[in-house]
């Protein structure tokens, strides 16, 4: 036992020294200082890049497939009114409907020939027109549609702001819509503020472009008629 030991370790020195003896006929241990004593490489130097200059080209427009092979859209201009607007004539007035009375066909006929009887005595100077009052008129809606042939030939062409004037004198300022040939805001305080119902006609006068003479002629209910005379 002890003599195989002794046996290994003289072959273990024997294989030092061997290898001893090739790394000095390699010179690898002068390899390795020459390495560390070598200076880092320098960097190489870092490149300038070049500025971009903008350019424009003309390019088409990108288009779905399904519209690529027809032709291109044609826009036109489109006009948008805007909205007329009149200040609010603040009134405490109120009005009771229940006790509303329609007009019979009789009784609208009645006050429409005489409102006509009326426009005839009118200066021919200025132009006018007779109009008979509907419940729209007088309620609900309060929309007041005018003679679209008087409109075109005598009012404005676009929206804007007409004036109603009494028998009195006193003024109302009224939205007046030309596609629609009416008049919308304002119209709903003239026809409260005169006490308007169902079967009134009214004399509309043009004394100046955007200016109204306003008569009425108020309808006579027969129903109360018989009731007076009955009384």
């Amino acid at each position: 036992m002890v003599m195989s030991k002794v046996k290994y370790e003289a072959l273990r020195e024997q294989r030092l020294e061997e290898n001893k003896k090739r790394l000095e006929e390699l010179n690898l241990s002068q390899l390795s200082i020459a390495l560390k004593n070598a200076s880092s490489p320098k960097p190489s130097p870092m490149k300038k890049a070049k500025p971009r200059t903008p350019r424009t080209e003309i390019v088409p427009v990108r288009r779905s497939e399904r519209f690529s092979n027809k032709s291109a859209p044609h826009y036109k201009e489109v006009t948008f009114y805007d909205r007329v607007q009149i200040p609010r004539r603040v009134t405490n007035r109120t009005r009771n409907l229940s006790n509303r009375v329609y007009a019979s066909d009789e009784d609208r006929e009645c006050a429409i020939k005489k409102a006509e009887e009326l426009e005839s005595s009118l200066e021919s100077d200025y132009p006018s027109f007779v109009k008979s009052m509907l419940p729209s008129h007088v309620s609900g809606g309060f929309w007041l549609g005018l003679s679209s042939d008087f409109c075109k030939r005598k009012l404005p062409r676009n929206d804007g702001v007409v004036t109603l004037i009494d028998e009195q004198g006193e003024e109302w300022p009224v939205i007046y819509l030309a596609r629609k040939s009416g008049l919308s805001g304002g119209w709903k305080k003239f026809s409260v503020d005169h006490d308007l119902v169902d079967g009134d006609a009214l004399v509309f006068q043009l004394i100046r472009p955007t200016v109204l003479k306003v008569f009425i002629i108020r309808v006579k209910n027969s129903e109360e008629s018989v009731d007076v005379e009955m009384k």
